[in-house]
């Protein structure tokens, strides 16, 4: 097949869960003997990454290569509500200017907003490929700690409502995110279900455990992602003397950092490389994700693969990768339940927490890996 993956920005340029996905899918596409279009932005218009540059990064020394790239700098603006929904619109013309200027695509894969200007195009009968949407965890329909975040999802409900309901295919990873598009007024047979995945190079081969746990938090300070809930339950813990250790990845600032004597506690700023990433999970036995709202995180793939046990709540697709087999689904992101769930780990027989373990790492290797689910992508 040809296809076009337009996509909101790709690692090492636009870092993000949904960045992630977007090079791991069009990477898999090609291997699997498809020609695909890449269609990405980044932020920094010093920073446009030649086509040549893009294929070393992605295959790095294999045959295999994107067949164009299309690097643009995402549009900026002046703040205002709603100013990151209007760039996007922006950057999706410039995608459609160039994309219809191309031909014979028989899928073009859009991420977010991206494909937003193509929509409108197919709409108008001047694109006649069929065009399938991913909004990854369609975050705005689900549940906002503070009225801030609450106002955001009031605002980009419309837009993403429409992008959804003119699109011919929804992607969605299952679980509540196909609910939520069900919810839309999307019919079945055009809502395609595919898991997320991760290379299979990530599979761990040994499994083994810290006698003081280690418990990793890896992500963004975001309202969403649950940091405070869990800063909470770091002092819960400090109160009930706890053996433990906690590390933090990712871009937290100072001000958010805990400092206790009682418990070690370790901030390691952001890891970008996959050797690099790989040992701070090796190092690690549990990971914590109490997101408010998710679709199905990269950092839960990666953090099972390497034969971590999971704590997460019951959102977006979670449920579908985190059960009592292989840690804890909380049903909400509350600091007490979150202590709960890391004592009961403390306090968990050694071999019952490597079976856990090593069953995070089965699980991925039954239904989530990249060359498996790319056959679903070409089937459906």
């Amino acid at each position: 097949m040809k296809i076009a993956l337009v996509t909101d920005g790709i690692p090492p340029f636009v870092l993000g869960g949904m960045q992630t996905h977007s090079v791991l899918l069009g990477k898999t596409l090609v291997l699997k003997g498809n020609s695909v279009d890449l269609f990405h932005f980044v932020h920094k218009p010093n920073d446009l990454p030649t086509e040549n540059e893009i294929n070393k990064i992605i295959f790095k020394k294999s045959n295999f290569c994107f067949n164009k790239v299309f690097t643009y700098y995402f549009p900026h603006s002046v703040k205002f509500p709603g100013h990151y929904i209007w760039n996007s619109f922006r950057y999706s013309k410039m995608v459609a200017n160039h994309l219809m200027k191309e031909s014979g695509y028989d899928l073009i894969i859009t991420k977010g907003f991206s494909g937003w200007k193509l929509l409108i195009e197919k709409k108008r009968n001047r694109i006649q490929t069929k065009i399938g949407v991913k909004f990854h965890g369609y975050e705005m329909y689900q549940f906002a700690p503070n009225l801030k975040i609450k106002l955001q999802h009031l605002l980009l409900r419309p837009f993403v409502r429409w992008n959804t309901k003119h699109a011919d295919y929804v992607y969605s990873y299952g679980g509540k995110i196909t609910t939520i598009i069900e919810n839309l007024g999307i019919p079945e047979d055009s809502i395609k279900e595919i898991p997320s995945a991760i290379d299979p190079s990530w599979l761990s081969r040994n499994i083994k455990t810290n006698q003081c746990l280690k418990f990793l938090f890896v992500g963004r300070n975001e309202r969403r992602k649950g940091l405070k809930e869990i800063n909470e339950a770091i002092e819960l813990a400090v109160k009930n003397n706890l053996d433990a250790e906690f590390h933090f990845v990712g871009p937290i600032e100072k001000r958010y950092n805990i400092s206790t004597s009682k418990v070690s506690i370790f901030y390691h700023g952001i890891i970008i490389g996959e050797k690099e990433k790989k040992a701070m999970y090796d190092s690690c036995d549990i990971l914590l994700c109490p997101s408010y709202s998710e679709g199905m995180p990269n950092v839960i793939l990666e953090a099972m693969s390497r034969g971590l046990a999971i704590i997460a709540t019951n959102v977006g697709a979670i449920r579908l990768l985190v059960s009592e087999d292989n840690g804890v689904l909380l049903q909400e992101c509350k600091p007490n339940l979150i202590f709960d769930a890391i004592n009961n780990f403390i306090s968990m027989d050694k071999n019952i927490l490597i079976e856990k373990k090593a069953s995070s790492v089965e699980k991925i290797k039954e239904g989530f890996l990249w060359n498996n689910v790319i056959e679903r992508y070409i089937e459906k």
